[in-house]
């Protein structure tokens, strides 16, 4: 085996890769705000998770179909998919950031009770009525003036971008 055949010298392998770490760095810095730091998601910030959700193992499975020599459009489909996904996750960011800041109304319905709920049978009944998510309509935390909402619509679109890349170094 050549240096030019190993799937380290691939871009496809390296790009997709690449795509999965960086997106499960973004679920795992959610993950750590929610359950290290105590920040409990609102109905709009799980459904943003989704996306990463469904593209880590796309993105993986391009990096399978290189390292498994499946031909080069596979690979190339593969991780244009997780880059729309991540197109979608930034524009889900976008709606729920405009919703914090109040340019349009959020969904009615947009409250969780993840993590908020006892684990005692006997006062589940009580929680249930009375424990009520946080709001989708106020950032739990902005730095450097995001909300978590912003910072997602950055991480999806730099993950997109480096996708789009992706696709088109491994076409050469």
């Amino acid at each position: 085996m050549t240096a030019t055949s190993s799937p380290l010298a691939r871009p496809g392998f390296i790009y997709s890769l690449l795509l999965a770490i960086g997106m499960a760095a973004a679920v795992a810095t959610a993950l750590g705000f929610q359950y290290i730091g105590g920040y409990i998601p609102c109905a709009l910030c799980l459904l943003q998770r989704q996306p990463y959700y469904y593209a880590i193992p796309i993105a993986i499975l391009a990096a399978i179909s290189e390292l498994v020599g499946l031909p080069n459009w596979i690979t190339r489909a593969l991780i244009l998919a997780a880059g729309m996904l991540m197109l979608v996750t930034a524009g889900m960011g976008v709606y729920h950031a405009g919703v914090e800041w109040h340019f349009w109304p959020g969904p009615a319905t947009c409250s969780t009770t993840a993590s908020s709920m006892t684990t005692n049978a006997g006062d589940l009944l009580g929680e249930l009525n009375t424990i009520k998510g946080p709001s989708c309509t106020d950032a739990a935390l902005r730095v450097l003036g995001l909300s978590f909402a912003g910072w997602n619509v950055i991480a999806g679109i730099l993950l997109a971008a480096f996708a789009f890349v992706g696709v088109r170094k491994a076409a050469s």
